[in-house]
């Protein structure tokens, strides 16, 4: 009998969040928003992977001769369906290669401060004391800060380079992850299934690790959505400011910061990166709002 006692309180919160996930799977299957954000999201994938199949040039590859076409421009074998910018180079090849950069900076980051808010939210909130106000009181620092104007001092000391962009977005991305999962251990330590699992001698290290985070890290997943959008924007923005990702990486930061010059000759330089930037994040916040719409009335029961 002891030791079916101790099973029960185990085996109700699984039960529980299976039938929480069927749920949350039949709600995004449902959701046209996630159906549209999903296929704006695998296409871009798709383009950065495939880049070099999608054109034969590269993409600092320069033809003075050839600067400021328009789109569908053809001549001499050479067609540039995207047009070119005011060195010569193919925008459909600095797309779909800065579709790479992008990408890579939003998961990336989007990954690494998921990390660090789960380490120190969790410690935060199941340890408490001291250690958890010297993590809220860090969170709380930095949150009084801009993330931009933080970032541009991060990226003043470390120098520019698309690891140190992906660092300093990991360092300034963890507060949101940190605070929601502390809050979400706060209230879950306090549930009878808990308790029951403390009382027939359960471990703190199993009860964190088997009972808490997998039913608290929901909510993170909706959040690093989010972050990766915004994390593709913030990089845009430090590429657009200059010291972002170097010129001789191809990112639509940069393509946006070379066609200022030429918006009214020549839109099509910041135009067409402006546009690809708004799909990729307009697909992964339609794919978030639908995660949370699925998995929030879920932690509400």
């Amino acid at each position: 009998m002891p030791v079916e006692n101790s099973e029960m309180p185990a085996a109700l919160p699984r039960a529980a969040r299976d039938n929480r996930f069927r749920k949350a799977l039949r709600a995004l299957y449902r959701n046209r928003m996630a159906a549209l954000g999903t296929i704006l999201l695998v296409a871009w994938i798709l383009i950065a992977l495939f880049a070099p199949l999608i054109t034969p040039y590269e993409p600092n590859e320069q033809d003075l001769y050839a600067r400021l076409k328009p789109m569908f421009w053809s001549e001499d074998g050479k067609t540039y369906i995207l047009g070119s910018d005011h060195l010569g180079r193919d925008i459909l090849t600095r797309l779909t290669y800065g579709a790479r950069v992008s990408l890579l900076v939003g998961v990336s980051a989007a990954i690494f401060s998921g990390l660090i808010g789960l380490m120190l939210g969790g410690l935060a909130g199941y340890l408490g004391g001291r250690l958890d106000e010297g993590i809220m009181g860090l969170a709380d620092l930095q949150m009084a800060f801009p993330s931009i104007l933080l970032a541009l001092v991060v990226i003043a000391i470390l120098g520019q380079g698309l690891r140190n962009v992906i660092i300093v977005f990991a360092i300034t991305g963890w507060v949101q992850y940190a605070r929601t999962l502390r809050a979400e251990i706060l209230s879950i330590k306090e549930r009878e299934y808990i308790t029951a699992i403390k009382v027939v001698g359960g471990s703190g290290s199993r009860t964190l690790f088997r009972h808490i985070l997998p039913n608290a890290i929901a909510p993170l997943i909706v959040i690093g959505s989010f972050q990766m959008a915004s994390m593709i924007t913030a990089e845009a923005a430090l590429s657009y400011l200059g010291v972002g990702v170097p010129t001789s990486i191809p990112t639509w930061g940069n393509m946006l910061a070379d066609g200022r010059e030429y918006l009214y000759n020549a839109w099509w330089i910041s135009t067409l990166p402006g546009l690809a930037l708004m799909s990729v994040v307009l697909g992964i916040n339609f794919l978030g709002d639908a995660l949370r719409d699925a998995i929030d009335p879920l932690m509400r029961n």
